[in-house]
């Protein structure tokens, strides 16, 4: 009836890039010249600001008529979640400056 499982392997051709040392990992990503955090950051709170003008920008031209109320809708709701999203961010990033505060020197 009921058929015993076969074992599960690893193709071996993927297991020697799979074990890379923190070191490696830091040097290949600053070589692919990957974002640090200050700029992955920056890069969120500007497209959070640019959601929130959008957003204004489609509510104003919905009261003038010139868009659909799909529209406004999908803005708004589009610029609330980058906004909830920063906000947590934001908390974040205080809450680890007041631990980092508490911390005995």
């Amino acid at each position: 009836m009921i058929e015993g499982l076969k074992g599960v392997s690893v193709n071996p051709a993927i297991t020697g890039e799979l074990e890379l040392s923190p070191v490696q990992s830091a040097q290949k990503a600053t070589e692919a010249g990957d974002a640090d955090f200050g700029s992955l950051l920056g890069g969120l709170f500007t497209s959070t600001a640019d959601n929130l003008k959008k957003a204004e920008a489609v509510s104003v031209a919905g009261i003038k008529g010139q868009a659909t109320v799909q529209q406004v809708v999908e803005a708004v709701m589009n610029a609330e979640q980058s906004l909830q999203g920063a906000i947590a961010v934001r908390d974040k990033v205080v809450t680890a400056y007041l631990e980092i505060s508490r911390m005995q020197i």
